[in-house]
């Protein structure tokens, strides 16, 4: 779990440093077997979310973490990175707000950034 712990450490940072809007944590790891946390996290546009994307992955691969998956990355609507004990999303404002993770992955808790 530490190592999850670490990998969500560095992906929070990542999209703090590229000013990502509302990151959320959630601990995941009691309610499901995909992963132990989901990140969530907004840009202001197409062009901030492939870039808060690039940095996630830049930042994780100097970490040595491997990234086993990445969905949707372009159109700059919605990209996933798939970390396995970590599971990123990345949305524009209006994508975040139509499919809320949050509401359904509301069994998960909450971890604020200073827990990490």
């Amino acid at each position: 779990m530490e190592h999850a712990k670490n990998m969500a450490r560095t992906a929070w940072h990542a999209l703090d440093e590229k000013k990502g809007e509302d990151i959320r944590v959630i601990n995941i790891s009691q309610v499901s077997v995909i992963a132990d946390y989901f990140i969530i996290a907004n840009g202001s546009s197409n062009s901030q979310v492939n870039a808060l994307v690039d940095n996630v992955e830049e930042k994780m691969h100097e970490a040595g973490f491997t990234l086993k998956q990445r969905e949707g990355y372009g159109a700059g609507t919605w990209v996933l990175l798939d970390y396995g004990d970590v599971i990123i999303h990345v949305f524009d404002r209006e994508n975040r707000s139509f499919y809320n993770l949050e509401r359904i992955w509301s069994d998960g808790m909450e971890v604020a950034p200073e827990e990490l």
